[in-house]
């Protein structure tokens, strides 16, 4: 079982991990107003079809990234909420416990090493 202590050490470094995913996000695209949800930013570099070829190169890029980053801020969001409900450290499938180094390594981990 996870001892208050650790649970509030795994809280501060998911609150951590989700400020610098925002950030990361921030960099490449903006808010939707949906919570958790961007949209990539295109940026005009000129209309030349070097230029659109490097916009569309960069847009797809940073579309990937973004599509990457929503979704691990998506995990980091769920485990900050199952820590507040208190079902935080429970594997999704079987119900039984995750164990502690799985999440000391992994805080937003949502199934135990063998549901994975």
């Amino acid at each position: 079982m996870i001892g208050e202590e650790l649970k509030k050490e795994l809280k501060t470094k998911l609150e951590d991990e989700k400020s610098k995913l925002e950030a990361n996000l921030g960099k490449i695209a903006r808010p939707t107003g949906t919570p958790g949800d961007y949209e990539t930013q295109f940026n005009e570099l000129g209309t030349d079809k070097e230029d659109n070829a490097t916009e569309m190169e960069e847009y797809s890029d940073n579309l990937a990234v973004e599509t990457s980053l929503e979704e691990q801020l998506k995990d980091v969001d769920e485990a900050l909420e199952r820590i507040e409900k208190g079902t935080y450290g429970f594997c999704e499938n079987c119900k039984e416990e995750i164990d502690i180094e799985r999440l000391k390594v992994y805080p937003a981990a949502k199934t135990c090493i063998k549901c994975e």
